[in-house]
Formats: structure tokens, C-alpha cells, sequence
């Protein structure tokens, strides 16, 4: 079987796994363009996407006739079209990942953002000393908008910094201790931080509306997916000075158009989607790859999706 492994932005999918004899082509660059992607795809039997940086829709899988696997790393993919993989006859198997990768970035976001590291990183290197004043932690509210697994990582870290935890999602059990209404978590919380699952319900969670309870010196940080966040409410939010800060990870479309207003939007910090780029997270999701590629090919496959 012939396999391409998408998106290897960083060349690192052949050391993060022992692919051994297989037939794999990796390819470094993204392609937007549905034909010109389709093209490249054609002659393949297996795919290998990294989360949801190519979409598969239905318009793209009815043009791969070889097609016969279809691999991402993580076990959801909103960006796949399951049911048009299931009509074409394309089986979706998903891989582990390496959930405290996602939560230890959003800690790195969120004391960049309050002690202001980059600007003063900038700052320093021009020549200038002590340009700001930071926020502190301890005694603050922590906002966590989805409480899941990364989400209750980065809830436990909080505590440890002396914060004030509460917590909002659509199916968290009223009597937790840390939940609160929705927009009661947006009034109170001095940092929001959104974990939530990408689905059409998700799409938009947290927009105008959201964003205007917040206090003027409170921070927004995004780790989960762009969508979830109404990025048109949140430039509006920074560039008229209602929200004191935000720092993203992930964006509505990426990698992030040039022309994005977020990239000129005020007192943001901006990552590509780094999450879930660390070599223990690579190794797992790239091997778990292989075995479902041995797997598949020996007609019982592992972790299928759908």
C-alpha cells in the first residue's frame, strides 16, 4: 500500500515512528487547493492527516478512488467527513495523543500574557529595561470553559498557583463544586481559558456576548479549537480596549491567512497550534499510525472512527 503522511511541517513524522518497510511519502508543505490536493492524493491507498490541518470533505474523498485508510492522529476530527468516508468505502482510524502537552501550553500562554514576556523579550533586546507591569495569579479567578480532561489539567495547576477555580460546559454535572452558569463564569473570571470540543454546537461558544461580561483587565486564552471562539467578537473586543489581553493557539483557518486581523489585533500572543507538537506526542500519534496501518492491512483495524 502506497501512504502519504500530510502536513509534516516540521519533518519530523519519519523519526517520531519505525514505519519500517512501508511505502510512505511525506510531505512537509499544505495544500489548500481541492484539486491540486486531490491530485496529489490520487495515487494513494492510506492517508495519514495531522488533526484537522487538511480537511477531508465529501467534495475531496469522492475524488480519491484508491483511497481505502484513513488515519488522523487524535480520535476526534471534525474536519473529516465520516459519513462520505463510510459511503466511499474509506475506513477513519484515529491514534492516541498526549493530553498534558495541550495543558502545559496554555500555562506558557497564560503567564506570557500576564507578565507580558514577549513585549518585554522585544523590549529588552531594543535596548530598554522594565516596560510594563504584570498581573499576578494567586487570589484571581480562573475561568475553565469545558472541563475535560485538559481542561481539569489545567484547573488543578491553577489551584496550585493560588487561583479560584470555576467552570462552565453544557453537560457538567450541576453539583460539580466548580460549576457556575455561563455567563456567571465570564463576569467572574479575571482569566478565561476554553477547552471545549469543536462540533457545530461548539461553533461560536464564546462570542460578543461572552466577551462583553468580561472585566476590562481580564485575559482570554484559546488552546482547543479556533472555531469555538467568534474571532470577529474578539478582535472588536481587543482593538476597542474591552478585553485586556488574549493569547491563541488555534485559529478559524490555518495555517493563519497573512492578512487575519488577529495578526494586527492589540496585546495578543499568537502560537501554531502547538499544543499537541511535542516529540512525546509525536511519537505516540505517529506509532499508533503504523499499527493501524499493520493492523488494517491484516483486516482487523484499531480505533476506527464513525
Amino acid at each position: 500500500m502506497r501512504i502519504a503522511v500530510l502536513d509534516d511541517y516540521q519533518t519530523a513524522a519519519h523519526d517520531s515512528a519505525d514505519w519500517g518497510a512501508l511505502d510512505v511519502t511525506f510531505f512537509a508543505d499544505h495544500l489548500d487547493d481541492l484539486d491540486a490536493l486531490a491530485a496529489r492524493l490520487a495515487p494513494f491507498e492510506v492517508v495519514v492527516a495531522m488533526r484537522e490541518r487538511t480537511a477531508f470533505p465529501a467534495a475531496l474523498i469522492g475524488r480519491l478512488p484508491a483511497l481505502r485508510l484513513l488515519i488522523t492522529t487524535g480520535m476526534a476530527n471534525a474536519a473529516i467527513d465520516l459519513d462520505a468516508a463510510a459511503a466511499a468505502g474509506v475506513t477513519v482510524c484515529g491514534t492516541r495523543m498526549f493530553a498534558p502537552s495541550t495543558s502545559e501550553l496554555t500555562w506558557a500562554l497564560i503567564l506570557s500574557l500576564v507578565r507580558h514576556v514577549p513585549a518585554e523579550d522585544a523590549a529588552l533586546r531594543a535596548g530598554r529595561w522594565q516596560t510594563t507591569v504584570g498581573t499576578e495569579l494567586s487570589g484571581r479567578c480562573l475561568g475553565v470553559v469545558g472541563l475535560g480532561n485538559i481542561g481539569s489539567q489545567v484547573a488543578t495547576v491553577g489551584r496550585a498557583f493560588g487561583m479560584r477555580v470555576v467552570a462552565w460546559s453544557a453537560n457538567l454535572d450541576p453539583t460539580h463544586p466548580d460549576r457556575v452558569e455561563k455567563a456567571e463564569l465570564f463576569r467572574q473570571a479575571d482569566i478565561v481559558t476554553v477547552h471545549y470540543k469543536l462540533s457545530p454546537r461548539s461553533v461560536g461558544i464564546v462570542g460578543a456576548a461572552e466577551l462583553a461580561l468580561m472585566k476590562p483587565d481580564a485575559f482570554l486564552v484559546n488552546t482547543s479549537r479556533g472555531p469555538v471562539v467568534d474571532s470577529g467578537a474578539l478582535v472588536a473586543a481587543l482593538e476597542s480596549g474591552r478585553l485586556a489581553g488574549a493569547a491563541l493557539d488555534v485559529f478559524d483557518t490555518e495555517p493563519l491567512p497573512a492578512d487575519d486581523p488577529l495578526r494586527r489585533a492589540p496585546n495578543t500572543i499568537l502560537t501554531p497550534h502547538l499544543g499537541y507538537v511535542t516529540r512525546a506526542g509525536y511519537h505516540l500519534a505517529y506509532g499508533d499510525a503504523v499499527e493501524a496501518i499493520v493492523a488494517f492491512a491484516a483486516g482487523e483495524p484499531v480505533r476506527v472512527l464513525g
